[in-house]
């Protein structure tokens, strides 16, 4: 009678199945595959596994959790931008009002002539100042909380 050893023992046969994949699946997989340079029904296999073990929900979850954390943030950041900015318009606008008078009519129109210049030349700054310089947001420490009190 003969024994069969340990790693014969270990060896048990696994079941074949045929599987229908969409041709960008199989190409994944196989892509996949070659990267890992790993046999397709392994990585398959692992991939069954993990959708089909108890845990796979709880790790889903995680996941999920994990990425809406991402956007809370994001969001976050976001708030504190706009607020920024709004007060940041806020600040200009109520210092523009108190120290601009009112110009006359003749020297209103020669005003409103130079306007269009100058909002053409803040255009060309803002868009180079967005493409290649340090943003404000970048420049306001996010240290900064709200001014405490006394």
């Amino acid at each position: 009678m003969v024994m069969p050893d340990a790693k014969s023992a270990r060896r048990i046969r696994k079941a074949q199945i045929s599987v229908y994949l969409d041709p960008a699946v199989m190409k994944s997989l196989a892509d996949y595959a070659a990267r890992r340079e790993q046999p397709q029904s392994m990585i398959a296999e692992a991939a069954i596994a993990s959708f089909l073990s108890p845990d796979a929900d709880e790790r889903r979850e995680a996941v999920f959790t994990k990425r809406l954390d991402q956007i809370d943030r994001r969001m976050t950041r976001l708030e504190r931008d706009v607020g920024i900015a709004v007060e940041s318009l806020a600040v200009f606008i109520k210092f523009w009002l108190a120290t601009t008078p009112a110009l006359p009519e003749p020297a209103a129109q020669a005003a409103r002539a130079k306007a269009g210049e100058r909002y053409d030349a803040f255009v060309t700054a803002l868009g180079r100042r967005l493409a290649k310089g340090p943003k404000l947001r970048q420049e306001i420490s996010e240290d900064l909380g709200p001014p405490s009190v006394d």
